[in-house]
């Protein structure tokens, strides 16, 4: 059987507890899991690219079947060049599959031989987002059980 490589992309500032269970939860379907980290965003992040490649890189550091990875522009077009054909996303709620069955369209406009895999997210992390976990750090709420334990200390850092 060929091997199967799923791509995961994101900006992931912060990386959370519901990223990781999307990435260890492919593993069982896919024998690479690649956790692409955008440089590209309209967003102020509170993590440099930097920063966000470094935390993804020790989150997963020791574990051979994920790869951390930077892209920049149009994910088709990293895709195309490096002849990965699987995106991976996660899904939280109704609202998350609705913007990324659209984004999925019009990735498979630009790019025939790319498919996206859509997997829900744990129930017990359908609430978080990176922009609930800084606002509740920013407020000097815990967020211990929401992020690696890495994350965590890094926003009490930057808080």
């Amino acid at each position: 059987m060929p091997k199967s490589t799923a791509v995961y992309p994101g900006f992931f500032d912060p990386f959370t507890l519901g990223h990781v269970n999307i990435v260890d939860r492919a593993k069982d379907v896919f024998d690479t899991v690649i956790v692409a980290i955008s440089k590209d965003s309209n967003k102020d992040p509170l993590f440099s690219f930097d920063e966000r490649m470094a935390l993804a890189e020790e989150i997963f550091k020791g574990d051979q079947s994920v790869r951390v990875e930077p892209f920049q522009g149009l994910l088709v077009h990293y895709m195309e060049k490096n002849d990965y054909r699987t995106i991976l996303r996660g899904l939280r709620t109704v609202s998350d599959f609705e913007y990324e069955f659209q984004m999925a369209l019009a990735n498979k406009t630009m790019s025939q031989h790319i498919e996206t895999f859509f997997m829900m997210t744990d129930s017990r992390y359908s609430f978080i987002s990176s922009t609930l976990i800084k606002e509740i750090a920013r407020l000097g709420g815990s967020v211990d059980n929401m992020v690696p334990a890495i994350i965590s200390a890094k926003l009490k850092d930057k808080f």
